[in-house]
């Protein structure tokens, strides 16, 4: 697929916000774009023409980015949609159910075009996927355990493990579910939330590494965490890679990569 093929929904309430993403758009080749201002608008155009691509200002006149991507997640026929926001909000509690969510990406006011150039493409990754290649392992027979507290970010993780053609993938809600799990199943690699009630990611790899004695399982953390310092806690507890929320499929691909070949 190519990017000129995308159909695309554009939301955003400003007239001079429209023109400016638009210009961007079409200096990509892109001509198959629609554009509305409000989320009940989008919503009714989506329910009857889906597009491969959602662009969203945060803030509509009728409701939120937020809780229009809720609405969408929510709705059997629309819950796979790609979307991406773009605004110039940067509040960590604002913007997490955005990321949980599964979005290609986050952009800010205003944007770097080469940062909207990389979101097209994974947009057009996740809908015509490349597999995962491995020497050292059948990537259809890979064990994987998937831990994270939320569902919504379960099935946008599940998602783009299955598109890299991983199958086997077991589930857990925390890190004591995780153990209870490990303790009567061996995984290929483990891909944790960091941030989980119970037990969270950080406790989980320790206890992997230290209690368990498991040296070798590839632990990937996938996170929204910015602090820096308990990112290296992280690391130094033990993680194989950490990758951010929302990710690339490109990336998670080359991590896999780089954990499990190399």
């Amino acid at each position: 697929m190519n990017l000129a093929d995308l159909s695309i929904l554009l939301i955003e309430p400003s007239s001079t916000q429209q023109k400016i993403i638009l210009t961007h758009l079409k200096e990509e080749g892109l001509n198959m774009i629609d554009a509305v201002n409000t989320g009940q608008e989008a919503l009714d155009f989506i329910t009857l023409y889906p597009p491969d691509l959602i662009i969203s200002s945060m803030y509509l006149p009728d409701m939120t980015a937020t809780d229009l991507l809720a609405t969408i997640r929510n709705t059997d026929t629309l819950k796979e949609t790609n979307f991406m926001l773009v605004s110039s909000e940067t509040n960590y509690t604002t913007l997490e159910p955005i990321r949980q969510a599964g979005v290609v990406a986050i952009l800010p006011k205003p944007f770097v075009h080469d940062d909207l150039r990389r979101a097209l493409r994974t947009t057009v990754d996740y809908i015509d996927p490349e597999q995962l290649r491995l020497e050292n392992y059948d990537v259809a027979e890979l064990k994987v355990l998937l831990v994270d507290d939320s569902s919504t970010a379960q099935k946008h993780i599940r998602r783009v493990l299955t598109n890299l053609g991983i199958q086997d993938i077991s589930v857990a809600n925390n890190g004591l579910e995780a153990l209870t799990i490990l303790t009567k199943q061996e995984f290929d690699l483990i891909v944790t939330d960091l941030n989980m009630p119970e037990m969270d990611g950080h406790q989980l790899t320790e206890y992997v590494r230290n209690e368990m004695g498991n040296s070798y399982v590839p632990i990937l953390m996938v996170t929204s965490e910015h602090d820096a310092a308990r990112l290296a806690q992280v690391q130094q507890a033990g993680v194989s890679a950490i990758c951010d929320k929302p990710f690339e499929p490109t990336s998670i691909r080359e991590i896999l990569y780089r954990v499990l070949d190399q």
